[in-house]
């Protein structure tokens, strides 16, 4: 439902010159496409970290999604050098795949304290931010950590 004015009437937003409206979505589509990748890094870094290994089988069954896709989806983190996958062995990460990981999961960490902050809560806020994650700009991030510092009980 729109909120109306005094005089009946919805309010206008400013619209954003053509310039910077482009900007925006230029970098919502640019951050859209390597939402992927985060997720995926972000996994692989976690499966290793508690099983030892990650397997296309294990990141499939988690992400959700068929081993095919998971398959195909690997294979686009070994072209942009993020991973390294063998046939019949498990999944690993290069160095820039385990950068992108461990901002990916500071990224979510934030995000859900934030959400559970303003009064989420946990289970929404840990669902929630597996979208939110990706699209928080790095100066929303740190209104996000400085709100936080300020409200430590």
């Amino acid at each position: 439902m729109a909120v109306k004015s005094a005089g009946g009437k919805t309010p206008k937003a400013a619209l954003a010159t053509a310039p910077v409206q482009a900007r925006r979505f230029v970098a919502a589509r640019r951050r859209r496409a390597s939402a992927t990748l985060e997720d995926y890094t972000e996994l692989i870094a976690d499966l290793i970290a508690r099983k030892g290994e990650a397997r296309i089988t294990d990141i499939a069954e988690r992400l959700g999604v068929a081993h095919p896709t998971a398959s195909k989806a690997i294979g686009r983190l070994e072209r942009e050098g993020l991973a390294l996958a063998k046939p019949y062995r498990g999944v690993s990460l290069t160095s820039a795949g385990l950068t992108m990981a461990e901002r990916s999961r500071r990224r979510h960490r934030l995000v859900v304290d934030l959400l559970v902050a303003v009064g989420a809560p946990r289970e929404a806020a840990e669902a929630d931010a597996e979208g939110v994650e990706h699209y928080v700009s790095p100066a929303t991030l740190a209104a996000f950590e400085a709100f936080l510092a300020a409200h430590k009980k």
